[in-house]
């Protein structure tokens, strides 16, 4: 299968899957959302032992969802874009074999959550990710709120979450929220290094590490509650101000 604007690339029994919208510091817009899920659906399907998650370009990892598209959105809308965001967030997060998060670039809002579904995260030092809707008048809708207090702990969480907060590399690092951060030319080595190192370890010891691992914090109920508090946020004041604000590349005047 093939798509205009994500990449499945094969190296032996690594799937490289890349959101190609370097124009659009690969922001998700439906049909790439839509294409992503399936890139993620096909790695499955050809059994790879790690699943490696970038952007491409140098400036992006994913900078977040498509505003000019979310602006105009109805409630229900807002839940069918809310629950295909969650498809993709619980592929990468339910996906069998360990996926890696190689953010190099920004990584804000639908980006920051795509990093966040995977179970690692290694990072350019030029590398910005945040949870940045608030500014938006939304809060994060693709699992935002349920993985990050878990990464970073409540307190840093909340505050990232409250304020939209950007964090650089290094502080990220130190949070809990990158495992790693190396210098922006050696991202790709690095990246490539980690990838075929998990690959050459037992795929049915991952796998099952893995599972056991997402035990100890499966709540269904806090995803579910996100996403119809992400679409009830939809055609409210202050949404359609921060979004439209955004568009027009102008600061939010919030009542």
């Amino acid at each position: 299968m093939s798509w205009e604007t994500v990449d499945l690339e094969w190296s032996t029994d690594i799937a490289t899957v890349t959101v190609d919208r370097p124009d659009a510091l690969n922001a998700l817009n439906v049909e790439t959302l839509e294409a992503l899920g399936e890139a993620v659906a096909e790695a499955e399907a050809g059994d790879a032992r790690v699943l490696v998650l970038r952007g491409a370009g140098e400036q992006a990892f994913i900078a977040g969802a498509d505003i000019k598209y979310m602006k105009d959105l109805s409630t229900e809308e807002a839940q069918a874009w809310g629950e295909l965001g969650h498809s993709v967030t619980d592929a990468l997060e339910q996906f069998p074999a360990p996926t890696v998060a190689v953010v190099d670039g920004y990584a804000f809002g639908g980006g920051c959550e795509m990093a966040m579904a995977c179970d690692l995260r290694i990072a350019s030092e030029s590398a910005l990710i945040g949870n940045t809707e608030i500014d938006l008048g939304i809060i994060p809708g693709w699992g935002g709120t349920q993985r990050l207090p878990r990464l970073v702990g409540e307190e840093t969480a909340k505050r990232m979450i409250y304020l939209g907060q950007r964090l650089d590399a290094e502080t990220a690092e130190d949070e809990g929220l990158f495992g790693e951060v190396v210098p922006d030319e050696e991202i790709d080595d690095r990246a490539a290094e980690l990838a075929a190192e998990i690959a050459t370890k037992p795929a049915f010891a991952l796998r099952a590490a893995k599972q056991a691992i997402a035990q100890g914090y499966s709540d269904p109920a806090g995803l579910d509650y996100e996403k119809r508090t992400f679409a009830g946020l939809f055609g409210t004041p202050d949404q359609r101000e921060g979004m439209t604000a955004f568009v027009e590349d102008r600061e939010a005047d919030f009542e």
